[in-house]
């Protein structure tokens, strides 16, 4: 770009602020004439600095860039919702808003030189071809695909649907290798994993985003439970669902209240903007004892699910309080193929309150916020009368104790050794059959992994010895170091976090893990799903509860959700 043209451009910047302020006389009426002036002035401002960097800078820049991140740094003074999406990034926001995208239907991941396939989706055009886990990827259309990265890999992958892409492919089992020729699709993740009965009577469905078309899927869900039993009770598993499409939570609750009820309603930036979303559709379990299941990632639409149903005393919301967002963000086409997501309003559920956790518009000296202090909590109604408050999230009816992974588990699992034994395993297991619900392997198999492991590096240290040399930095700073290294040393003899005594203390997690692990390759995503319900105890919570009508019905008439 030269810098004429680019001088051009950011006139054009500038025309452009001009012709949207005389668009917009109303909003332009509401500021006062000291913002319109800053307005104009920062806006002279930018352009002339964007124009003298790229005249003026010793060395050559790429305008195109330099003016993506101007974009990017505007939205990123405001909230982490609100971006600049350049055309590069259309592609992944399309994946995340409708779900589907276009190629083989398989994860990746790197191991060694190569990329390998990690997880196919259940009947993708990759399953199909016979492709299973732990399969190497040795070219793509023709060219070595030794060395390449995931992102390379991907990016020849993906494509238009009814296009072809020929790969070598060398199998995990049998070390074969095949040349297979792929015709990519339009892959749909699917919103509902996986559902089934988890005790007698008692249904449970895990749905995990919302995108285009959850509603049907979690209706269709809901129909087979019905079909295949006498569905007495129900569990829905909103854990780690991040939210997506607000309007795919007003059906999905449609499901369950009657017609008419309001769900949501939006705000702006004044009550002229206000927007309720209401139930369009007669329920088909009206009467039916929900059990909702929430986390810390429980967020956006699970939230607002969650809430509708809490507020109108039509579930037990079970688990740990929700992440607490309440913030509404549409997209704004700004030409180019580039689009700026950003937070149009604030969403309240039908008691009236706002669940949003964190204050964006104001913040400290150094740009930071914080959390809605209890202080400036409002109290808020049921429809039963029941007590629930704004800020901070869904609190739940019934607290559970999260369970938390260690770090020397999720070690072991980033660097690939836990996949690596489950590819070895089910090449000494080849053909054989698992129980998806009571699968687990044993303490033989167990000490296999742990020879497996012997001779790997793990980088892991524990918080005890971190804290054990922080404390003889301090001890040397202070000048305590000849005193307390004795004691010190004490305390460290005492720590046993070398691989072989972790593998020994979180034995139970890394066997859960391994299963998991073991399954997937039987039965794909859906039967990691089905075995851990088996054994979850949220879920086993969930199910005592809706198997004790007294205890649901005094919940959802007096029992209050905590404060805090």
């Amino acid at each position: 770009m030269t810098n004429r043209t680019f001088a051009y451009r950011l006139r054009g910047v500038v025309l452009a602020l001009a012709a949207a302020a005389a668009l917009h006389p109303t909003a332009r009426a509401q500021r006062t004439q000291s913002e319109d002036f800053a307005l104009g002035r920062n806006a002279e401002v930018l352009v002339n600095m964007l124009r003298e960097l790229s005249t003026q800078y010793v060395d050559k820049i790429d305008a195109d860039l330099l003016l993506q991140r101007s974009a990017a740094g505007m939205a990123t003074a405001l909230d982490p919702y609100t971006e600049y999406l350049p055309e590069q990034k259309m592609t992944s926001f399309e994946i995340m808003t409708t779900g589907q995208y276009g190629g083989v239907g398989s994860l990746i991941r790197q191991k060694g030189d190569h990329v390998i396939f990690a997880q196919p989706y259940e009947g993708s055009p990759a399953d199909r071809a016979g492709i299973r886990i732990g399969d190497r990827i040795i070219s793509i259309d023709g060219e070595d695909a030794s060395g390449f990265t995931t992102e390379q890999v991907s990016t020849r992958l993906k494509g238009d649907p009814d296009t072809d892409v020929r790969l070598v492919v060398e199998h995990s089992l049998d070390s074969r290798r095949d040349t297979l020729t792929l015709r990519r699709e339009r892959i749909a993740i699917p919103s509902v994993p996986w559902s089934g009965y988890v005790a007698d009577g008692i249904g449970y469905i895990q749905h995990s985003d919302f995108t285009e078309r959850s509603y049907e899927q979690v209706r269709n869900a809901l129909e087979r439970l019905r079909a295949e039993g006498q569905l007495r009770g129900l569990v829905l598993d909103y854990r780690s669902n991040g939210g997506g499409i607000m309007q795919e939570a007003v059906k999905i609750a449609s499901l369950f209240v009657p017609k008419g009820t309001l769900i949501v309603s939006t705000m702006g930036r004044d009550s002229t903007s206000r927007r309720e979303y209401r139930t369009e559709n007669e329920p088909i379990a009206a009467d039916l004892p929900i059990v909702f299941l929430i986390n810390s990632s429980t967020a956006s639409s699970s939230e607002i699910l969650a809430g509708a149903l809490q507020d109108l005393d039509r579930a037990a919301v079970i688990g740990q309080r929700s992440y607490g967002k309440g913030l509404v963000q549409a997209t704004r086409y700004l030409g180019y193929n580039s689009y700026l997501k950003l937070t149009t309003a604030k969403y309240y559920i039908p008691s009236g309150r706002c669940i949003q956790a964190v204050n964006y518009a104001e913040r400290d000296a150094d740009g930071g916020v914080a959390a809605i202090p209890d202080s400036l909590l409002t109290e808020y109604r049921t429809a039963g009368g029941r007590r629930v408050y704004d800020g901070g999230g869904i609190a739940p009816d019934i607290k559970i104790e999260p369970n938390y992974v260690s770090r020397f588990a999720l070690t072991l699992y980033a660097m690939g050794y836990m996949e690596d034994w489950a590819d070895e395993y089910m090449r000494r297991h080849n053909g054989e059959k698992i129980d998806v619900r009571t699968f687990s392997i044993g303490d033989d198999e167990y000490e296999d992994f742990k020879r497996f492991i012997a001779d790997k590096e793990v980088p892991y240290q524990s918080q005890t010895r971190h804290a054990i040399a922080a404390l003889r930095k301090a001890a040397k700073d202070d000048l305590y170091d000849t005193t307390l290294e004795e004691h010190v040393a004490a305390i460290e003899a005492l720590v046993k976090d070398d691989t072989a005594s972790n593998l020994e203390t979180y034995r139970r997690e890394i066997i859960d893990a391994l299963n998991a692990e073991i399954v997937l390759r039987h039965a794909y995503n859906r039967g990691v799903i089905e075995h851990s319900a088996a054994s979850d105890q949220t879920v086993r919570r969930a199910v005592e509860l809706l198997s004790s009508p007294e205890e649901y019905a005094r919940i959802l008439a007096e029992q209050d959700p905590p404060r805090h």
